[in-house]
């Protein structure tokens, strides 16, 4: 026994018989001309409608002045004309075939609209030998139009079947090689674009391999030069500290410092290294730096190595969620005013501040001046410079200046988590757009011996100069139609 569908349970008869598959086809075709228009983008709808609406005024706005032999037909020629310009785009091939009866009408001002249809429909139809044999369907339909018409007048047949061929070629023929000329162009207009793409992307990717190959190799260096001196520090601070325990015990405390500091740079040498080989500054976050308990480190860590008194306030909120690479520059710009102190102005009081709101951290290290005058050791402001980058990569604000009573301060200000810039997603040469697909009547994809600027611009050109007879041609036919 054969299974029946349930879509053939609901056919009230057999397939094809009766004004009832018609009427299915039609709701079908109303129903997917429904949905491209809600898909399509408004700005295209609107154009689209006034662009109908510019035909048909064309076609009916000269009838009130000049009225026609046979005023019906020439209202239902507008119309159509009308009907034909929307479907264009998304029936090129019936846009055509529906164009060559206006040819044999009634209404001489809707052949101004035929030719644009033709061009409009013709460089949407693909591959071009297609367009063609559509045209040459047109223009024998129109033959046959014409025949058909002047079985009734044969005196005046032979001057039809001229007037009909003349429009045929300027109205038919010529629009369609513009058109396919047009439709030839947009896909290299598509290639370029896209090369263009890939380009700008391949250029964006081979900076990033090149920058990542210049951190690859100072991260190398600075591994082979300054892990060894801080590896040989470390060790010969270990054996002084020994010594100093038994031969000088009030210096025991020094050598511990300086045992730890060594320790603790070889510890931050291979942080930076590992933000070196794999990640922007950006993007580091290291230990856990930026405490209260880290700062306060610091600070007792400048008090033991003989500067001068050196006072913590700290009020960070417990609500205020403070992400690793915020905590990493507070740490930096705390560190670095802490040492700028220690160069230029040993034994100077200092004021460090960390003041925490909902909308970022403020960071501020002060130092008066010093209470024994001394030489500067100077310096190239490159620590500076440094945590300016750093905090500005952050979304922060980054001063240091002197103060009116000769003083120091180091200021920043750091977004919370909250209000941390987003980092742009990089390009990928995995994501190309694509327009080489093939679905339904596309073009196929053209090599790059065919992506010549003088291609996209002559194919533009040429169907340009194509067109001029055809414009000519209707300006003298508008012109006597006026006249007449």
């Amino acid at each position: 026994m054969s299974q029946v569908t349930e879509e053939e349970r609901q056919l009230p008869g057999p397939r094809g018989r009766g004004p009832s598959d018609a009427a299915r086809r039609l709701r079908r075709e109303a129903a997917e001309i429904r949905a491209a228009v809600r898909a399509a983008p408004r700005r295209t709808v609107v154009a689209e409608s006034l662009v109908c609406a510019l035909a048909a005024a064309f076609g009916l706005i000269p009838l009130l002045l000049i009225p026609p032999d046979r005023p019906v037909l020439a209202v239902l020629e507008a119309l159509w004309a009308a009907l034909l310009v929307a479907a264009r785009r998304g029936r090129p091939v019936a846009a055509v075939l529906g164009a060559f009866p206006l040819l044999a009408g009634a209404n001489v001002w809707v052949l101004a609209v035929v030719p644009l249809i033709v061009l409009s429909a013709t460089r949407r139809i693909a591959p071009p030998r297609r367009a063609w044999r559509i045209v040459g369907v047109a223009c024998a339909a129109l033959g046959g139009l014409t025949v058909a018409v002047g079985l009734f007048r044969w005196e005046t047949l032979p001057m039809m079947l001229a007037e009909n061929a003349v429009s045929a070629v300027l109205l038919l023929l010529l629009p369609t090689l513009a058109g396919t000329m047009l439709g030839r162009r947009r896909p290299l207009v598509d290639l370029l674009r896209e090369r263009n793409a890939y380009l700008e992307q391949t250029r964006t990717l081979t900076a990033a391999a090149a920058r990542m190959e210049e951190r690859t190799r100072i991260a190398r260096e600075m591994h082979d030069l300054l892990g060894h001196r801080l590896s040989l520090i470390s060790v010969h601070a270990g054996a002084l500290e020994l010594a100093a325990a038994r031969q000088a015990p009030p210096l025991a405390g020094q050598v511990e410092l300086l045992r730890t500091t060594a320790g603790t740079a070889m510890e931050e040498l291979r942080e930076i290294l590992g933000v070196l080989r794999h990640a922007d500054l950006s993007d580091e976050t290291g230990v856990d730096r930026g405490t209260y308990e880290d700062i306060t480190a610091l600070v007792t860590q400048s008090r033991q190595t003989g500067g001068g008194p050196v006072e913590l306030v700290w009020s960070v909120p417990d609500t205020v969620e403070v992400g690793a690479r915020v905590r990493q520059a507070i740490h930096r710009v705390v560190r670095e005013g802490l040492t700028n102190v220690l160069k230029h102005a040993s034994g100077a009081p200092v004021l460090v501040e960390v003041k925490g709101t909902d909308a970022g951290i403020e960071v501020h290290v002060t130092n008066g001046v010093p209470r024994v005058p001394g030489d500067s050791q100077g310096g190239t402001s490159s620590g500076l410079a440094g945590l300016q980058e750093r905090i500005s990569l952050l979304g922060g604000t980054f001063g240091a200046g002197a103060l009116p009573d000769g003083g120091f301060r180091v200021t920043a200000w750091l977004p919370s988590q909250q209000s941390l810039p987003s980092q742009p997603p990089q390009p990928s040469l995995l994501s190309q757009p694509s327009h080489a697909t093939n679905g339904p009547g596309s073009n196929s994809p053209l090599s790059a011996q065919t992506l010549t600027w003088p291609r996209v611009l002559g194919a533009g050109c040429t169907a340009v100069l194509v067109v001029l007879p055809t414009a000519g041609f209707l300006i003298v036919l508008l012109v006597m139609a006026a006249l007449g």
